[in-house]
C-alpha cells in the first residue's frame, strides 16, 4: 500500500502538466492554443514564478482586455482557480494564474506526508511567505506592464492598469493584503494598479481588530465562503470567522456570497483529485457542480461590473439568479 507521502508526491507530479513550446501538452484538460504555461523570473529576488496565461478569443473580444490575476491557496499550483479562470477568459478577460514558490504543492510535499498534517502546513503560512506572495503580485503587475509596453504578442491587447485580483484561502490573505489590509507589524500595501478584488475563503485576523485591519479597503471587494468552509491548516478559521470578513469591511461596493453546504475546497476552483486532499461531506460533493456554476457566473459579473462598468452586470448583482435555499447574498 502506498504511503501518504508517496501519494502526495504523485499529486505533485499530476498537478504539473508538461508543456511543449510553452503550451500545455495535455489539451484534453485545458484545450486550445490560448492557454500557455510560462516561467517568469524576478531577477531582483532571484525567484522564478510559474504562471498560467489564458487569452480571450480575439475573434469575439477585440480588447483592450482587462486582466485578472489569481493566487492559489496553501499547497496549490498555477492550476488553482481553473474553473473560475475558464469562465473569466470566456467573458473577455486575460487571466494570469500565479504559483507561489514556498507555499505551493512542492513546498507542502517537502514538509508534510499529507494535507492532514496541520502543524507542517502552518509552518508555510508565516509572515515571510505572505510577504513573498505579496511581492509576487507586485512583480506580476510589473511584468504585465513591461510586456504590454514592449507589445510582446498578446500583451499588446491587454489593459495593464485597472487589474482584478482574486485568491483562495492563503490566496485570499494575499488578495486582501494587496487591497490594503493592515497587520500588527506591517502597515500594508496600497497598489494603485489593482481596481477590484475577490477573496475566496478569507478569514478575519487572529490578532487585533478586524475593522482596523480592513479599514483601508475602499475599493470593491467580493467575499465568498460557505457554511462548511472550515479550518484546514489549524489556524482557527471557522465558517463564522470567514463570514465576519464582510461585516468588518468598510461600506462601498462590498459584497458577500455564502453558499449552503459549500466547504473550503469548493472555492479552490478545481475538480477531481485536487479537491479531495481533505475530508469532505457527500452533500458538498453533490452540490459542487451547481456551486461552481453559480460562483463562476457571479464572479464574472463582479469583474464585468467593477473592471468594465457593465450596467447589466451591476443590475444582475442586485439579486444574482440561481441562489438556492440557504444561500446568502449581501451588499453594502
Amino acid at each position: 500500500m502506498p504511503t501518504r507521502r508517496h501519494c502526495l508526491t504523485r499529486l505533485v507530479a499530476v498537478a504539473a502538466p508538461l508543456a511543449i513550446g510553452g503550451r500545455l501538452a495535455h489539451a484534453s484538460t485545458l484545450p486550445g492554443p490560448t492557454v500557455i504555461d510560462d516561467l517568469w523570473s524576478d531577477a531582483a529576488r532571484q525567484r522564478t514564478v510559474p504562471v498560467r496565461l489564458r487569452w480571450p478569443d480575439a475573434n469575439r473580444h477585440a480588447g483592450p482586455w482587462p486582466v485578472v490575476i489569481f493566487s492559489h491557496g496553501l499547497g496549490g499550483t498555477r492550476d488553482g482557480g481553473a474553473v473560475w479562470a475558464e469562465a473569466w477568459v470566456a467573458a473577455g478577460f486575460a487571466v494570469v494564474q500565479l504559483q507561489h514558490p514556498g507555499s505551493d504543492l512542492n513546498a507542502v510535499g517537502a514538509v508534510a506526508a499529507s494535507f492532514r498534517d496541520q502543524a507542517a502546513l502552518r509552518s508555510l503560512t508565516g509572515p515571510e511567505q505572505l510577504m513573498a506572495r505579496l511581492r509576487d503580485i507586485g512583480f506580476a503587475l510589473d511584468e504585465i506592464s513591461r510586456r504590454h509596453t514592449a507589445a510582446e504578442g498578446w500583451w499588446s491587447r491587454v489593459r495593464p492598469t485597472g487589474v482584478g485580483l482574486a485568491g483562495h484561502s492563503f490566496g485570499a490573505h494575499t488578495t486582501l493584503g494587496m487591497a490594503g489590509q493592515r497587520y500588527p507589524a506591517f502597515d500594508g500595501i496600497d497598489e494603485p494598479r489593482l481596481a477590484a478584488f475577490i477573496a475566496f475563503s478569507p478569514t478575519v485576523p487572529r490578532l487585533g481588530s478586524a475593522h482596523r485591519a480592513f479599514e483601508r479597503l475602499t475599493r470593491p471587494v467580493l467575499s465568498i465562503t460557505g457554511t462548511r468552509d472550515a479550518d484546514v491548516a489549524g489556524v482557527g478559521a471557522t465558517p463564522e470567522r470567514r463570514m465576519a470578513v464582510f461585516d468588518a469591511l468598510p461600506p462601498g461596493h462590498k459584497a458577500q456570497l455564502v453558499l449552503q453546504d459549500a466547504d473550503h475546497m469548493t472555492f479552490a476552483g478545481q475538480t477531481g483529485r485536487a479537491v479531495e486532499i481533505v475530508p469532505r461531506e457527500t452533500i458538498t460533493r453533490e452540490l459542487q457542480p451547481a456551486h461552481h456554476a453559480l460562483v463562476a457566473a457571479i464572479t464574472t459579473d463582479w469583474w464585468r461590473a467593477t473592471l468594465m462598468d457593465d450596467a447589466a452586470a451591476w443590475q444582475r448583482l442586485e439579486t444574482p439568479p440561481g441562489l438556492a435555499k440557504g444561500d446568502r447574498w449581501q451588499r453594502k
